[in-house]
């Protein structure tokens, strides 16, 4: 995928900024400012919300650069990059008690609102970036997509990780759509883990060896040369267990009924 931008994208001249700004103090935000924080020789000053005031604390005990500010508004007040991090459902009423100045750089990672509407938002703040951060941000291991390409939002996802820019927003909501399977997937783990147990095995037991073989074949798909279909005939022997166990949960429906959830998922990111 190649960069893109919308006409009239970049015309405001870039900021010079201070630091980030987060409003909305929860996971992707903690994982983000260790990211930027833990172990950086000079790390960038790091503004915080009073939402989730714990987390925040937390974070400004363990990293110097960072500070709990006393309201949202400070937080725009003392930083020119601004990512929103807050659910969904009360970003609007979040962002709505805010005023933006034109050279502050908006980067939401709030699901399911496009960019129309964030500009209307936050006007008449100076570009206003999507984007999907991941926890691996914490390691310095997440592959952010964001969109539309913008300078400060690739200087600040660099620092903890790589980047993927989808030449529309459209892509960016199937992007946000996969996402949404990781509960589904680590439901899957606690499936074998419990049926596991069921067997006799110690629960902890039996914990340990399931995140082990597949914490490894997570490793293994980092660095994975060959496609996912090669790689699943690679783990598979003709008449084996591997094919028998894929087979049935094939004729039971699981890869369609997996579909149909992500085309919902997305029907609700695009609606």
């Amino acid at each position: 995928m190649t960069p893109s931008s919308e006409p009239g994208e970049q015309q405001t001249p870039d900021p010079s900024p201070a630091g980030y700004g987060f409003v909305g103090t929860g996971e992707i935000t903690a994982a983000i400012v260790e990211g930027l924080s833990a172990g950086v020789a000079d790390p960038p000053a790091v503004f915080l919300s009073p939402r989730g005031r714990e987390v925040g604390r937390a974070l400004a005990d363990r990293f110097p650069n960072v500070r709990v500010c006393p309201s949202n508004q400070d937080v725009l007040d003392n930083a020119t990059s601004i990512v929103l991090a807050v659910r969904p459902q009360i970003a609007h009423e979040v962002v709505e008690e805010l005023t933006f100045r034109p050279h502050h750089v908006v980067i939401s990672a709030v699901a399911g609102v496009p960019l129309e509407r964030l500009r209307d938002w936050t006007a008449p703040a100076g570009r206003v970036v999507r984007s999907i951060p991941l926890p691996q941000a914490a390691r310095r291991q997440s592959l952010t997509v964001l969109y539309p390409d913008d300078t400060v939002a690739r200087g600040l996802f660099e620092r903890v990780g790589g980047i993927l820019v989808p030449g529309e927003e459209a892509t960016l909501e199937a992007f946000s759509a996969a996402t949404g399977t990781f509960a589904a997937h680590l439901d899957y783990l606690a499936t074998i883990v419990s049926w596991l147990a069921d067997q006799g095995v110690d629960s902890e037991v039996a914990a340990a060896y399931v995140t082990h073989i597949f914490g490894q074949l997570g490793q293994s798909l980092t660095r994975r040369t060959d496609s996912l279909a090669t790689m699943t005939a690679k783990h598979m022997t003709p008449g084996g267990l591997n094919e028998q166990f894929m087979a049935d949960l094939r004729r039971e429906g699981t890869p369609e009924a997996a579909r149909r959830a992500l085309d919902r998922l997305l029907a609700r990111l695009r609606g």
